[in-house]
């Protein structure tokens, strides 16, 4: 863990006039030295803290006075569910807290179902690993304001996304049955989580996971998991590099 000085002390200091920005990113740390350029460079805002424990994390949220954190968010990425839990053990122990989640992006198959999910999870914005500079700055001055961030890359991704589904061509889609929460877990099926660990990730009983999970099969005709990565992967969902 990197701490300068205590998170609380250096947060009062910037409060008044700055607003205080916590990057917790553990598993690129890395990528702290460029946020923290960045961000240090203007003039209403500022790093008071890093933190590449995801362990500590609770205790440094409850500690800090910063406004914002900054934290990943990969639930494609072969971990699990788990890779959630940043964001909702932030917002567990600071719920005025505002959280820009940043996710790998286009390079690993970033969707609007990835954007969906991050909110879900307590996210104020997404910020992909291909933002530039003012991307960032950006966003934490619309979490600030009370607004959601999205960044350009996404938008474009997720009109292009709309416009596909809503082509004369897609009348009759069967991914259009789908309700929103089938969405959702079709993606973590078809990457071979458990039933046990969905309903983890969306606070639900094993059984609605079940059901759930039962309705997707039907809707899009499949049998087993196999057939689910296969349709995921041919509509852009996901991509062979979250597996």
């Amino acid at each position: 863990m990197i701490d300068i000085e205590s998170p609380a002390v250096a947060g009062r200091k910037v409060r008044a006039q700055k607003l205080g920005v916590l990057l917790a990113l553990f598993d690129l740390p890395i990528l702290n030295a460029g946020f923290r350029a960045v961000i240090d460079a203007e003039l209403d805002m500022q790093v008071v803290g890093e933190i590449d424990e995801p362990g500590a994390l609770r205790a440094y949220v409850e500690k800090s006075a910063a406004d914002i954190a900054i934290t990943e968010y990969l639930p494609f990425s072969g971990r699990g569910p788990s890779t959630i839990e940043p964001i909702e053990v932030i917002r567990a122990a600071r719920p005025e807290m505002k959280i820009l989640a940043l996710a790998c992006g286009g390079t690993c198959g970033g969707s609007g179902e990835q954007f969906s999910l991050a909110l879900k999870a307590g996210a104020h914005g997404y910020l992909t690993r291909e933002a530039q500079a003012s991307d960032v700055v950006s966003a934490i001055r619309s979490v600030a304001h009370g607004q959601t961030y999205v960044s350009p890359a996404m938008v474009t991704s997720m009109v292009n996304t709309y416009l596909l589904r809503t082509s004369p061509g897609s009348m009759g889609d069967p991914y259009d049955l789908l309700s929103e929460r089938e969405r959702e877990v079709l993606l973590l099926a078809a990457l071979g989580h458990t039933n046990r660990e969905i309903a983890k990730t969306f606070h639900l009983s094993e059984q609605t996971v079940h059901n759930y999970r039962a309705a997707v099969m039907e809707k899009l005709g499949f049998h087993d998991r196999v057939e689910l990565l296969k349709f995921a992967i041919r509509r852009g969902l996901i991509n062979v590099a979250d597996l």
